[in-house]
């Protein structure tokens, strides 16, 4: 039987810790980046207790060369990726009179542009049948002006992967991006166990019934 891989980039011990779980207890391999060891070592320590065959990569995501070659080494390692799942963002507070030009692109790196290094890195172990989630956000509609850049990083996100869904669907490959039209706290419909089943159920979506954007209301 043929062991499918998850790749979350962007993983920290919230929503990413959450699909990584979610994935794992099918018996899915799940690797991990993030910038932060710390964070990464014990959530690995934690998917191992749980007995998840996982592994993890630090590596700075607005750095496109070294994103680049993390995905190429999990792509040799495990010979596939069957879901990236894509989660970073940047949460500054600073509204539109203060924030510079220069923080909203560095931002936006992290929390848009990297999608694209993610999945053109990830496009050789895809297979047919491979899916690209990313975790989207109400604020990209209802933008909170004290900290203006996550709304940009959202809606910029979500024009991408409509775009790069209609790019990968020829090859048997499709993207979405999962609304979430909440905020994310424990114990609520908004938990990050309770949005990665929703994500979890996105990416399993067969392409008869797909859709680029799924919005969770809870």
């Amino acid at each position: 039987m043929v062991t499918r891989v998850l790749l979350v980039v962007g993983a920290g011990p919230g929503l990413g810790a959450a699909v990584a779980r979610r994935f794992g207890r099918e018996g899915w391999t799940v690797e991990l980046l993030a910038r932060s060891r710390d964070a990464l070592t014990g959530l690995a320590s934690e998917l191992e207790a749980e007995a998840v065959t996982s592994a993890w990569t630090s590596v700075d995501i607005a750095d496109d060369e070294a994103l680049t070659r993390a995905i190429a080494e999990v792509a040799e390692r495990r010979g596939r990726i069957d879901v990236l799942h894509f989660n970073p963002s940047v949460f500054r507070l600073a509204d539109p009179l203060h924030l510079t030009a220069a923080e909203l692109l560095a931002d936006l790196r992290v929390g848009a542009a990297a999608l694209l290094t993610a999945v053109q890195a990830a496009r050789p172990a895809f297979v047919d049948g491979s899916r690209v989630t990313v975790t989207g956000s109400m604020a990209a509609d209802q933008p909170w002006h004290e900290a203006c850049s996550l709304g940009a990083q959202k809606a910029a996100l979500r024009n991408l992967v409509l775009s790069l869904d209609r790019a990968l669907s020829s090859f048997g490959v499709r993207a979405t991006s999962l609304t979430v039209n909440g905020t994310l706290a424990p114990d609520s419909p908004f938990s990050p166990e309770r949005v990665a089943d929703a994500l979890h159920t996105a990416a399993t979506t067969s392409d008869e019934q797909w859709r680029a954007e799924v919005a969770y209301d809870g």
